[in-house]
């Protein structure tokens, strides 16, 4: 059964980057067919796709977070690792990390706020 585990800082400054990383277990992020992607709900809101990267390194992002999104991996580790920048108080949330386009496998998520 394949575990996410999402870490990175809980608190960030407006204008700077937000960066987390999902540690997978259970399953190689390698696999073929298997998307790995990043997940967030701000408080009060419902769940929003922020982006995948496949099994192949191919990566999409949510057009409306897409300019300032970047989805990486580390094959070695078995992570992917997601950067948000020039970020806002708006994108406060919970972070998750989630594998397969219709989740099948969900990190705990992790709170990041946004404030100076």
């Amino acid at each position: 059964q394949v575990q996410l585990q999402e870490s990175g800082p809980g608190l960030v400054k407006p204008s700077e980057t937000l960066s987390l990383t999902c540690t997978v277990s259970g399953g190689s992020i390698t696999t073929k067919y298997y998307y790995w992607g990043w997940i967030r709900q701000p408080p009060g809101k419902g769940l929003e796709w922020i982006g995948y990267i496949a099994d192949s390194g191919s990566t999409y992002y949510s057009p409306s977070l897409k300019s300032r999104t970047s989805i990486s991996r580390d094959t070695s580790n078995n992570q992917f690792s997601l950067q948000l920048s020039s970020v806002t108080p708006e994108d406060t949330a919970v972070y998750y990390c989630a594998a397969g386009l219709v989740p099948f496998g969900w990190g705990q998520g992790t709170q990041v706020t946004v404030s100076s």
